[in-house]
């Protein structure tokens, strides 16, 4: 028994005097300052599991199962960063793609706008091409036929255009929408209802460009003519 510990001892004084168990020798160079860190730390965890193995096998599974776990979790960590930079990548460009077309869009609108635009100024010029030659005619001479050529013409450019006239018949309903009622005047139609366009309105593919103008029947007239001959 007396052998036994006086080997035991013997060997723990040997450890301590070479300083391998407990790495406590002063002038041991730590891992690391010249080499590469990490190597370093891998040769750290690869001493210290061989320690904890010789001390305690079941510990040192568990520490190898540690490190396992530890190395897999680092995997999955580059792998989900570098995907992340993939996305921000890719919505960087996508956001650059968009601004770009938006960019594209705005130029094609505003082309298309000043093509419509110079195509009907051009069929325009040629109305105005002929208002011009009716005041050039001789004074006293009979102006209007041209001038009502003109205005076929006119109306013809703005039917191409998907343009019409807004003229309700008088007794006609008055809709809001597209008639602005300047007054109520006496008128042999039902009262509330059109008595006369002031001023023809348009509109263009449904939507109201100027509203007509009309004055709206407060009946008067009519029941004022409808009294004198039940009266009668």
């Amino acid at each position: 028994m007396s052998d036994e510990s006086s080997e035991g001892r013997t060997t723990a004084a040997t450890a301590d005097d070479d300083g391998t168990p407990d790495g406590s020798d002063s002038d041991a160079e730590p891992d690391g300052v010249n080499g590469d860190p990490t190597e370093a730390g891998q040769r750290d965890a690869a001493d210290l599991a061989a320690r904890v193995e010789e001390y305690d096998p079941d510990l040192a599974t568990a520490v190898a199962d540690l490190e396992s776990r530890h190395t897999e979790l680092e995997s999955d960590l580059a792998a989900k960063t570098a995907r992340v930079d993939e996305l921000e990548n890719a919505l960087a460009r996508s956001k650059a793609d968009f601004k770009n077309y938006k960019k594209r869009a705005k130029r094609r609108e505003e082309e298309i706008r000043e093509r419509a635009t110079e195509d009907f100024v051009g069929r325009i010029v040629s109305v105005r091409d002929n208002l011009v030659r009716a005041l050039d005619q001789e004074a006293g001479a009979d102006i209007r036929p041209g001038v009502e050529s003109t205005v076929e013409e006119f109306d013809r450019i703005l039917a191409e255009e998907n343009v019409t006239e807004i003229a309700p018949e008088p007794g006609s309903d008055v809709d809001p929408t597209r008639h602005e009622v300047l007054m109520r005047v006496d008128a042999d139609h039902p009262e509330g209802t059109v008595a006369e366009v002031y001023r023809p309105g348009y509109e263009m593919a449904g939507s109201v460009l100027r509203e007509a103008q009309v004055t709206v029947s407060e009946g008067g007239s009519g029941d004022s003519e409808n009294g004198t001959e039940n009266g009668s």
